[in-house]
């Protein structure tokens, strides 16, 4: 098998990614499927430092954040364009706005996720430190649990999830060597051991085992700590999440797994075969770019 090809649901739409190129694939208002590719301009192709383990998950998640804002803002002038105007013409995020959508964006989960479990074990009558780090660690586990199970049940939320589960099929069929017909893709799972869902939650549990290293210092120092070592812990669950995604044919590690893919049904819904042949343009206009197949495999039918 090549390098993996990662992904993520935007609005009517999938984005697929390749080491080298990402595209974003939207069913337009006239029931059109249009889609937009971009080269990946990544770090770790510049220098060896940055593929370092650990260093290459803070790199990943970077530009997974970076490029996962930027088929947002494409699937999302896509849905509001007016009809006949050209689809790579599709409007991008500015570097300002990149910005201000990162500031927003990472300052609401670290409070949420970060600040808040912390601030609440800390008010709770815990005097061992091993004990105030798992306590932390459980209210932030159930509060990221419990966020996941408040938006699964918003029925604007369906259709992304649906989306969702159409990226993680076609990856899996393509990963079996299938053909991506829409019938065929549909029959395969909607988890995926590289789901970001499993890797937030690998985040957070691996986050307890780093945080027992610390002790329990002064509350501003606690707060500094929670956020400063969080590139640290995401790399670690960046390797574990790689390391899995290679040998999921191991069983003790797909049963360690297991609560990250279980969680993926909260984030997951069966997708029609519409919305499946939307995953698939994305992913064989990725396979394109990255050369993996040729213009001629390009088409794609469903099979009513």
């Amino acid at each position: 098998m090549s390098a993996p090809i990662g992904g993520q649901a935007v609005l009517e739409g999938v984005m697929m990614r390749g080491p080298s190129n990402w595209a974003v694939a939207v069913r337009s208002p006239d029931g059109d499927i249009e889609h937009v590719s971009r080269p990946v301009e990544s770090l770790m192709q510049r220098h060896r430092l940055f593929r370092l383990p650990i260093v290459r998950g803070v790199i990943a998640l970077g530009e997974s954040l970076s490029i996962g804002f930027r088929a947002l803002a494409i699937s999302a002038n896509v849905a509001a364009r007016e009809e006949g105007q050209d689809p790579d013409e599709a409007g991008e995020l500015s570097r300002g706005q990149m910005i201000f959508a990162f500031a927003i964006a990472i300052g609401f989960a670290l409070m949420l996720f970060k600040v808040t479990p912390l601030l609440i074990a800390n008010w709770l009558p815990i005097h061992g430190t091993s004990y105030f780090v798992i306590v932390e660690g459980l209210i932030r586990v159930g509060i990221f649990v419990g966020y996941l199970f408040l938006i699964s049940l918003l029925p604007d939320l369906k259709r992304v999830f649906q989306y969702h589960a159409a990226e993680h099929k076609a990856i899996n069929a393509y990963e079996a060597g299938e053909d991506l017909e829409p019938e065929r893709v549909q029959r395969f799972s909607l988890i995926h051991p590289r789901c970001g869902t499993a890797f937030l939650l690998w985040v957070m549990v691996i986050a307890i085992f780093v945080f027992a290293f610390l002790g329990r210092p002064a509350l501003p120092w606690l707060i500094a700590s929670r956020i400063l070592l969080l590139p640290v812990i995401a790399g670690i669950a960046y390797e574990l999440i790689r390391f899995a995604g290679k040998h999921t044919d191991s069983r003790i590690l797909m049963a360690i797994l297991a609560p990250g893919l279980w969680l993926q049904r909260l984030t997951t819904r069966e997708p029609t075969l519409d919305q499946i042949e939307v995953s698939i343009r994305a992913l064989r206009e990725v396979l394109h770019v990255e050369g993996r197949i040729t213009p001629d495999e390009q088409r794609v039918e469903i099979m009513a």
